[in-house]
């Protein structure tokens, strides 16, 4: 047979014999593009699925052979703890590779019972930088320092950084003392249930109808697709008005000032560490260097050295893609917008939180 030739369509055929018959192959498969597209698809795929599985056991790994507050490794010689509280305090949240983003709530609640039994540590210093946060959280936390300062006779500061407001400034009622920097941002005492919206006009408009079945009129409040009734806002304002008095009695004791002169400070507002340090609500106008220093002077504490505590664990899939820029998601329509909006907005966790001060 004559040189072979591949057509278009990968057909396989031959130039006319002497006879002129050409011979044609039809099952001959010729590699094209999308073929081998597909191919490095598929081991590509194989790749990640490999580098997931491998992830898996090495958190599992480290889980198991960490300690509970993340595996710090604590200094043999006297030593002031800096625990930092920047961002939200919630839960916790992890980037798209499970690294710890911002502040860690059982974490510090952990590292903070570790450094009760560690007869090295001599203090704990606060580093706030907070808009904030959750109602149970900020409480946690509170109580948490209580113990610490109960069980061990330690000092407690709070260094405030650019913003220590709401929540931010709940922690910092129990600490011995309160050194804010001079361009801190910090008060906003008081409680928000969050934005609650109605959408039973909007709803109206499309000639959309909705029906909630419930036990009770007031079982499903705060539904944004029904009015709030008068009833329902009493109620909404009873738990907040309960958060409140919490919140001012707390700055009253440790700020040991009169409950009335709290509430007519507390009206949410912000305040700037000058007017805070007028009002009573800090103790001196500060850097976290300078912090640093009043409490080894006041404590006695010579050249103690201050360690960072920081929960550094990092999964392999941050390690290996920590850098990556991830591609941001496509814009959604207006309607698209709206219905995410009101799947977000039923749920409205009371917070001691500054929404202003909130990115």
């Amino acid at each position: 047979m004559d040189e072979e030739k591949v057509g278009a369509n990968g057909t396989v055929f031959s130039e006319p014999d002497q006879d002129g018959v050409r011979f044609y192959s039809m099952d001959t498969k010729v590699p094209n593009k999308k073929a081998r597209l597909k191919k490095a698809l598929i081991i590509f795929g194989i790749i990640i699925a490999v580098i997931v599985v491998l992830g898996i056991m090495l958190s599992r790994f480290d889980t198991d052979s960490s300690s509970a507050s993340g595996g710090n490794i604590y200094p043999d010689d006297p030593y002031i703890a800096k625990l930092n509280v920047e961002g939200t305090i919630g839960e916790g949240n992890s980037d798209y590779f499970g690294t710890p983003v911002g502040y860690q709530h059982q974490w510090t609640l952990d590292t903070i019972d570790d450094l009760i039994k560690d007869d090295n540590n001599k203090g704990i210093i606060l580093f706030i930088n907070s808009p904030g946060g959750g109602v149970y959280e900020s409480d946690e936390l509170y109580f948490k320092i209580k113990e610490y300062q109960k069980k061990t006779g330690r000092p407690v500061y709070s260094a405030m950084g650019t913003m220590a407001a709401s929540g931010g400034y709940y922690i910092s009622t129990p600490c011995d003392k309160i050194i804010a920097n001079r361009n801190c941002w910090t008060g906003s005492i008081g409680v928000t249930l969050g934005t609650i919206y109605d959408f039973s006009g909007l709803l109206e408009k499309y000639g959309v109808k909705t029906n909630t079945i419930t036990s009770g009129a007031n079982k499903a409040m705060g539904n944004p697709v029904d009015p709030m009734t008068d009833e329902q806002k009493k109620i909404f304002q009873s738990l907040v008005d309960e958060a409140y008095d919490q919140f001012v009695n707390l700055v009253a004791e440790g700020r040991h000032m009169d409950v009335q002169k709290v509430r007519t400070l507390a009206d949410g507002r912000i305040y700037t560490a000058k007017q805070a340090l007028a009002l009573g609500l800090i103790d001196k106008i500060g850097t976290y260097d300078e912090a640093v220093a009043d409490m080894k002077t006041t404590y006695k504490m010579g050249d103690c050295q201050v360690v960072e505590l920081d929960d550094e664990q990092t999964s392999l899939l941050g390690m290996l893609f920590g850098k990556v820029n991830l591609p941001a998601l496509s814009s959604k329509s207006d309607v698209a917008s709206i219905v995410e909006l009101m799947k977000d907005e039923t749920e409205f966790p009371i917070s001691y939180m500054c929404e202003t001060l909130k990115k």
